[in-house]
């Protein structure tokens, strides 16, 4: 299995931070992730400048948007 593979795998249904190209965070347990990054999040968050803004259950969050996933801290 490749380094890449390890990684998404270990963060499916751990809580991740998702950073948007437009500087968004959405914060959520990782569902689903593919090969083009496209990203299924549960009981997400999303967070603007620091800020909490909303909530929602599940969220869809397309790859060509995403900067970078990475665990969440304490996760």
């Amino acid at each position: 299995m490749e380094p890449t593979q390890d990684f998404t795998s270990f963060l499916l249904g751990r809580p991740v931070i998702v950073k948007l190209n437009s500087g968004v965070d959405y914060r959520g347990i990782l569902a689903c992730l593919d090969g083009y990054m496209n990203i299924a999040l549960e009981q997400t968050e999303e967070w603007v400048n620091g800020q909490l803004k909303n909530k929602y259950g599940d969220t869809f969050i397309r790859g060509n948007n995403v900067l970078y996933i990475s665990t969440a801290k304490g996760a």
